[in-house]
């Protein structure tokens, strides 16, 4: 029995002086000293129905609160100037009312031109 044991041990021993020489080449070469991984690399981030944390609120970059924020500002500007509340919808809306008084008064004006020639032409057949 202690023969077995022995030849384990020195099995063992040859094993445990392979491992550290396979250690010793990988740690051979700028290898060693520089571990890499891929930055780029997206790894899968699958998770589980169950493993999902509602409660957690997850933080936004400044980028994208910046973003949120201009979208709320630009629908709510829009808001308002649909309801006419903004200076340049003031402007606008005077605008739309003096181009309307224009082009009515340009249709009545087009509609006493007309009736006159029709007048003309009823004078001259008589």
């Amino acid at each position: 029995m202690e023969q077995a044991e022995e030849e384990e041990d020195e099995t063992s021993d040859v094993q445990s002086e392979e491992e550290s020489e396979d250690e010793s080449e990988k740690a051979k070469g700028p290898q060693a000293v520089i571990q890499i991984e891929n930055p780029n690399l997206a790894k899968p981030k699958n998770l589980k129905a169950r493993d999902v944390d509602i409660e957690k609120t997850s933080e936004l970059s400044r980028r994208e609160r910046e973003e949120i924020e201009r979208q709320r500002a630009h629908e709510r500007y829009m808001r308002l100037q649909e309801q006419g509340k903004t200076e340049q919808a003031r402007k606008d809306l005077e605008r739309l009312a003096l181009i309307r008084q224009q082009r009515a008064e340009a249709a009545k004006k087009r509609e006493e031109e007309k009736a006159a020639k029709e007048q003309k032409k009823m004078e001259a057949r008589k």
